[in-house]
């Protein structure tokens, strides 16, 4: 699910590093976002909606909108597209406007 190749684009990658999400390790690499890992693995939920809890996912990826809200390290309404990866980083889904661990 990575964009590896790209005609006009070129991809460095850093050092592969393991996160936790949801209970589970995954693996991203350093200088790519939070976001960008998790698409990769596969999970396309990142919040709910406040009001309707319905699902939101990886939107405008420049840090405007709020779909990509989540917990970070204990932290609320982190904006995962635009925040990096750093190894050991405890990624939960937020539910709504987000409490303060």
């Amino acid at each position: 699910m990575r964009v590896s190749e790209h005609p006009i684009l070129s991809f460095k990658r850093g050092k592969e590093i393991k996160f936790i999400y949801e209970e589970q390790e995954l693996a991203g690499y350093e200088g790519e976002t939070i976001a960008a890992a998790l698409h990769a693995a596969g999970v396309k939920v990142l919040s709910k909606s406040a009001v309707l809890h319905r699902p939101r996912g990886f939107f405008c990826a420049i840090g405007t909108c709020s779909s990509c809200l989540m917990v970070v390290d204990g932290v609320p309404n982190v904006r995962v597209c635009v925040t990096k990866l750093k190894a050991g980083m405890v990624v939960r889904q937020q539910h709504g406007r987000g409490v303060l661990a």
